[in-house]
């Protein structure tokens, strides 16, 4: 698929995100004071690869962010993105599901004769 095409079907909010994602891994990895040439190789990629990561591409593969931030020491932080823990919307329609009352069952109030 083409990159501009790819790029066309992505809604705004996610393109600004990973626009974010890819500038926060810049600045990262300056703040390291990790040369591209380095990076590139201890995560196992071009360095157009990770220029492209950089500018927030949304055609490289998650594996290659994760790698990226892997090296950078932030790897952990990924598996936390959608965390049970920090789904609001998803806690919150699981709670309207509760039931309202709970009621016991005939059987589990007898004891069997056994």
């Amino acid at each position: 698929m083409a990159k501009v095409q790819l790029d066309t079907m992505l809604p705004i909010p996610v393109r600004r995100v990973l626009r974010k994602l890819g500038q926060d891994i810049r600045d990262a990895r300056l703040r390291r004071r990790i040369p591209t040439a380095v990076m590139a190789e201890r995560a196992s990629i071009s360095r157009t690869t990770l220029n492209k990561i950089e500018k927030g591409d949304p055609g490289v593969s998650l594996g290659n962010y994760a790698n990226v931030l892997f090296v950078l020491g932030l790897a952990e932080r990924l598996g936390e993105l959608a965390d049970v823990r920090t789904d609001t919307v998803g806690l919150e329609l699981e709670e309207e599901r509760l039931p309202q009352r709970i009621h016991n069952s005939r059987r589990s109030g007898r004891k069997s004769n056994a």
